[in-house]
């Protein structure tokens, strides 16, 4: 499947999530067994863990569909990295999604603690680290509420991670070169259920 026809089926796959007919049926007892022996997924999402946001069913997909890597704040360091090369060499998946969502929690902690990092562990303290350029940016923009800040911070956070996957990987890199591979960054709404894809997007 090329990028666009799998940009397309997410599209339709959230619109349906939205509309409350969801109805992907590859998720049975067969479908499973059908799987052991190897795995061909249309697109590759880079999401946040937050519980809030199940990526198969936001796009109403199934077992096999999707090859999701999925960390605090969506984020990218060389383990995400190297998941997103894994899955574009080994299947030919033509489509990475980075996907950030409204609210979210590492966001509101990254300015919580953007000036130091005190109480967070080491491990914590990474992920603020790689948002907080995120953060500067969206204070950057001028005056806003609290919220607008928020959001501002997660769609600059999408564009920096789909950015560093982009040109992070000499191997990325060439894929993207040779037209096999595209990357784009979506933000999905708690409110509505909405994915609203906004970076990177060739049309």
């Amino acid at each position: 499947m090329n990028s666009l026809d799998a940009l397309n089926r997410l599209i339709e796959g959230n619109q349906r999530f939205v509309d409350g007919q969801v109805g992907n049926l590859s998720n049975t007892a067969m479908d499973r067994v059908a799987l052991v022996k190897g795995q061909n997924p249309f697109a590759i999402i880079l999401g946040c863990s937050d519980s809030r946001v199940p990526v198969e069913i936001v796009f109403d997909q199934g077992l096999g569909d999707l090859f999701i890597v999925r960390v605090a704040g969506n984020i990218v360091a060389p383990s995400q990295i190297g998941s997103v090369e894994f899955a574009a060499e080994q299947f030919g998946t033509s489509l990475v999604v980075v996907l950030g969502h409204s609210h979210c929690g590492a966001i509101e902690t990254a300015l919580k603690f953007n000036k130091e990092g005190h109480g967070m562990s080491s491990n914590l303290n990474f992920i603020v680290d790689r948002i907080r350029p995120s953060i500067e940016s969206a204070y950057g923009m001028g005056e806003c509420s609290y919220d607008q800040l928020v959001g501002r911070a997660v769609r600059a956070n999408v564009r920096a991670s789909a950015a560093q996957l982009r040109h992070g990987s000499e191997d990325l890199e060439r894929l993207i070169s040779d037209e096999r591979l595209l990357v784009v960054g979506a933000e999905y709404s708690l409110e509505t259920g909405c994915v609203d894809f906004f970076d990177g997007l060739p049309y």
